[in-house]
């Protein structure tokens, strides 16, 4: 089966969406979240023809899902896209959307609102053709990816508790409109060390946490340089790892007595939280093995699995072989730097993939994306799920 989206259609969902407001709270504090483009979403999928259900795990965090509901004897598709974006500091206008040589400008366009209304066009155009299906077709929009992914990871609870059906995702991040089977996952580990505050003069007295630090941090930075020395991952390359936010003392003459680093690392399959926290503990333990009195403590604060799939597994495949029936030619296989919420879906067994539309700007001054590119990503979700799903 052939679909044609309509870019007009697309356009005028996508230029509600980045009009809307919907900066996640938890990264600028009173930001608005996701409440009323929960709504303007909902009303979206109910005129694309899906039932619509709406889900808020926590107050003012609410999630949306549209199904396009097929006859119960087949395997059904989400199709997944947040809604939530990071702050607009230094943007002119981001709620302003606006129409330039092809592309649509404003926060959200590209990170990932031209996705979203390319799920919701898709469904739509599934539902116009009476295309037969014998699973179901969720278009999920979901609170909170860029801090933590509530509402992916509630889905996922949903799902388990049984008020939930879907066998696997789509999640549409990004991808100028390549394949991307795989993508790095990150750890958060913060280290502290500990001094004895004294007057800046008493140098007998003092012990500077401070300068403690730095003996780790010149153990990092060669650990640093040795992983990125490693092979690492055909897809993704070696991982990674930087020291973002340092922090310690209390005044210009006095002996610190904490300092605080906060460092991410990267990484890339078959990595795990555990072989992260065993190479951390390793410095650590080396370190104090050299100075028994160094006082230092850490710890992880968030982790985040990598994400790793082939391209034959059943919904990557059905994806490639609709992505080859609208462009012309088989999507280029990826992986892909920034963490997505695939990686959720994929560790509670749901089958993944993530394919998405082109463009630039997630999370700088200047976001746009490319409105044909949308209207193409809308029509290989179309034939994916009348694949997938049929």
């Amino acid at each position: 089966m052939s679909f044609s989206a309509d870019p007009l259609h697309l356009t005028t969902i996508l230029t509600d969406l980045v009009a809307t407001n919907s900066v996640n709270p938890r990264l600028v504090e009173g930001a608005p979240g996701e409440t009323e483009i929960a709504r303007l979403t909902a009303r979206h999928m109910r005129e694309a023809g899906l039932e619509v259900a709406r889900y808020e795990p926590e107050a003012g965090r609410p999630s949306v899902v549209g199904r396009l509901a097929g006859a119960g004897s087949g395997q059904a598709l989400m199709l997944n896209a947040h809604y939530d974006t990071v702050g607009v500091e230094g943007m002119e206008a981001p709620f302003s959307p606006s129409l330039r040589d092809g592309r649509l400008y404003g926060r959200g366009a590209y990170d990932m609102k031209g996705a979203l209304a390319a799920c919701i066009e898709a469904a739509r155009l599934l539902r116009e053709a009476g295309t037969r299906l014998a699973g179901d077709v969720l278009v999920a929009a979901v609170a909170d990816e860029e801090y933590a992914s509530l509402g992916t990871a509630d889905l996922l609870e949903r799902r388990v508790r049984g008020e939930l059906a879907f066998d696997a995702a789509i999640v549409t991040e990004p991808t100028s409109l390549d394949l991307c089977v795989a993508h790095r996952g990150f750890t958060w580990i913060e280290i502290t060390t500990r001094g004895r505050a004294a007057h800046g003069s008493r140098y007998r007295e003092g012990i500077d946490a401070n300068v403690r630090m730095g003996r780790i941090l010149h153990r990092l930075e060669a650990f640093m340089g040795e992983l990125q020395s490693r092979p690492g991952h055909p897809l993704l390359g070696p991982p990674s790892m930087h020291a973002p936010l340092l922090e310690g003392g209390s005044g210009i003459s006095t002996y610190s007595p904490r300092c605080t680093l906060r460092v991410e690392r990267r990484t890339v399959p078959p990595e795990t939280r555990e072989s992260v926290e065993a190479e951390i503990a390793a410095i650590i333990e080396d370190l104090r093995a050299e100075d028994p009195s160094l006082e230092v403590a850490w710890s992880t604060f968030f982790h985040r699995e990598p994400f790793e799939t082939t391209p034959e597994a059943p919904v990557a495949a059905c994806v490639s072989r609709a992505a080859r029936t609208v462009l012309g030619s088989a999507p280029e296989v990826i992986g892909d730097s920034p963490w997505m919420d695939s990686a959720l879906t994929q560790a509670a067994g749901v089958d993944s993939v993530v394919i998405g539309p082109a463009g630039e700007g997630a999370h700088a001054d200047v976001e746009w994306v490319d409105l044909a590119s949308c209207a193409r990503l809308a029509e290989i979700l179309a034939e994916a799920a009348a694949d997938y799903c049929g």
